[in-house]
């Protein structure tokens, strides 16, 4: 990582989708000993979401650095706005930060994302990791459930949990996935799904119990060996791991109500690399943040 990386930005719109955003990209950067970030981009917003008047995009700035100087005092915070549309100044912030950070509303009455065209758009195509942060997400969202005699920011973290396909195991994406585990003392669940290619054709073998249970046992003795160097790199991570037969998209889903971030990747390919159905599934539907990473 260079060093003008060494940053996370987070974009703002003056929304309350954008500051929970913000907050929580103050909490990662303080955690990682970095600096923060704030962008707004594109046109200036009718009515913040903390004033019934209209307020130049300066003035949401100032106020959003403000608010997260006064609760993080010791993070660096850097604020700038430009006039470029949304979607290509974030890709370009992104390609200079170790992370970029969106918002997503919240569904009414639901947990889950509504991912709009910016935050999709943007986690398709980012050369560095992007997190979509639910509207509402708050600091004890990311920490064990404590009773009232305990603070909250007393609590262990959740763990992160990283959906891993053993024919891609990058190395960007494990990496991420135990980084920001270690920066939070938080365990790592690493989650492989898999299913029995459907059958074509009258002419296929019968496939028989055993058969099954050895293609499962193969693939457990595949994780255990691609995490065994990151067990020995991050000797104090906790990891578990899990190889389930289904869909991805379910058993992350599942997996990320007992989580703190679901880490996903996203395969370039020539250059470009889009999201699949799964993973959109995932983006849409997360009981927590989503992190999507680009890798080869």
């Amino acid at each position: 990582m260079s060093k003008d990386t060494r940053s996370v930005t987070v974009g703002i719109d003056g929304s309350l989708t954008s500051l929970d955003a913000a907050d929580w990209a103050a909490r990662e950067a303080e955690r990682r000993r970095i600096a923060l970030r704030l962008l707004h981009a594109g046109d200036e917003p009718a009515a913040p979401a903390w004033s019934p008047g209209a307020r130049p995009a300066r003035t949401i700035l100032d106020h959003a650095a403000v608010q997260l100087s006064y609760a993080h005092p010791a993070l660096d915070i850097i604020a700038r706005r430009t006039g470029t549309p949304a979607v290509p100044a974030l890709l370009a912030a992104a390609e200079e930060s170790e992370m970029l950070v969106v918002g997503s509303r919240g569904f009414s009455g639901f947990a889950g994302f509504l991912v709009g065209s910016v935050a999709l758009a943007v986690a398709s195509d980012a050369e560095h990791p992007v997190v979509l942060v639910r509207a509402g997400e708050l600091p004890e969202d990311e920490r064990v459930p404590v009773d009232e005699t305990t603070s909250p920011t007393q609590a262990p973290y959740l763990p992160v949990v990283l959906g891993l396909d053993l024919a891609h195991p990058a190395d960007d994406l494990i990496g991420y996935a135990f980084d920001t585990a270690a920066v939070r003392a938080a365990p790592v669940q690493v989650v492989h799904t898999w299913t029995l290619p459907s059958p074509r054709g009258y002419l296929t073998g019968v496939r028989t119990p055993a058969d099954t249970a050895e293609q499962e046992d193969a693939k457990w003795r595949s994780l255990a060996a691609i995490l065994q160097p990151w067990r020995h790199k991050f000797p104090e991570t906790t990891v578990s791991e899990y190889v389930l037969y289904g869909h991805a998209a379910h058993h992350l889903l599942q997996a990320s109500t007992r989580a703190g971030l679901l880490v996903i990747g996203r395969r370039i390919r020539g250059g470009t690399g889009r999201l699949g159905r799964e993973a959109h599934s995932v983006i849409h539907h997360s009981m927590c943040p989503v992190a999507v990473v680009p890798h080869e």
